[in-house]
């Protein structure tokens, strides 16, 4: 083997050596620091690509229970209103089973139909109520005289998204209760399950055969009397009310095993995402000996190789 001075490949070997094991010592370094095995897209383009959207899927979904929640907070508040409303019925049932007392004088019967025309304006005050804005209970319009409570026009429901698709995936409907209409009775259907009107306009007037009924009013002007109504009418509205609590209770389980689905979801795609992205703790720190090792030799051997050109030197004197 020649003995040379300008090239001295076994530095040159040993100094590569050096900066490969040294650029793996830094990167297992980093890996552990962060705790990620992707620390640049090019350890795995295909994993970063697959990680950054599991990544927005579980963003999404956080978001999309947010919306959940919001949407059972939204079903509570309507709950509590119509539970009021149901209390309210029963005092009026209670109202006019004292009016019908035969002991009771005219003025007596007045005062209970006083409470029983102002609690027709409370039920309409809050049947007006908002939750952040959104109106709790159906809208209505005007149908020449009429109020229309349901109107397919309008916007009565409320769209609840429960998925990280958003508005291209499945969504949950929330309805906003028809109050009014509940408390618009149709005395020709009472017990039929259909003794409710969506189109009249809450004023009784008692002629030309009209059978429609509303316990809901605007104004004093379109309340009615106790002594209008029959026990049956009450008990009808009440049904109503009830019928519109347990539609509540139905929408409020759908959207929490949607909520629950998507929080399971959301577990998984996390645990999925870990797989990808996750730096494997013991083989990793394996790695990092190896390579600490190997850099402390290969620095070792470039410098006794650098001092392989000695021997030139002692040939020379």
């Amino acid at each position: 083997m020649p003995v040379t001075i300008n090239t001295n490949s076994a530095a040159a070997s040993a100094s590569y050596h050096l900066s490969k094991n040294q650029s793996a010592l830094q990167k297992s370094l980093t890996r552990l620091s962060s705790g990620n095995r992707i620390v640049q897209p090019v350890d795995d383009a295909g994993g970063l690509a697959v990680s950054m959207k599991m990544e927005s899927a579980i963003v999404r979904l956080s978001g999309a229970q947010k919306n959940v929640q919001n949407a059972t907070s939204f079903l509570e508040v309507q709950d509590g209103v119509l539970q009021s409303a149901g209390k309210i019925v029963n005092r009026m049932i209670e109202l006019k089973g004292l009016s019908d007392d035969v002991m009771k004088n005219a003025s007596d019967v007045a005062n209970y139909n006083r409470e029983f025309t102002d609690l027709q304006m409370q039920i309409f005050d809050m049947a007006s109520l908002k939750f952040n804005g959104v109106s709790i209970f159906a809208a209505t319009a005007n149908d020449g005289n009429n109020a229309v409570f349901n109107d397919s026009a309008l916007d009565n429901t409320v769209s609840v998204y429960v998925s990280a698709d958003g508005t291209s995936g499945p969504t949950v409907s929330v309805g906003k209760a028809l109050l009014l209409s509940a408390l618009t009775i149709d005395t020709a259907n009472l017990g039929t399950g259909t003794g409710y009107d969506k189109t009249f306009n809450g004023a009784y007037t008692g002629t030309g055969g009209n059978t429609k009924i509303s316990f809901v009013a605007e104004d004093a002007s379109k309340t009615i009397n106790l002594t209008d109504l029959s026990v049956g009418v009450f008990t009808q509205a009440l049904e109503n009310v009830a019928t519109l609590r347990a539609s509540n209770g139905a929408s409020m389980s759908r959207l929490r095993f949607a909520g629950q689905e998507m929080a399971a979801q959301e577990t998984n795609l996390i645990a999925a995402k870990g797989r990808i992205t996750d730096v494997d703790i013991a083989a990793e720190s394996t790695r990092l000996a190896k390579y600490n090792v190997l850099v402390q030799a290969s620095a070792s051997m470039l410098a006794q190789a650098n001092t392989s050109a000695d021997i030139a030197l002692m040939l020379l004197r």
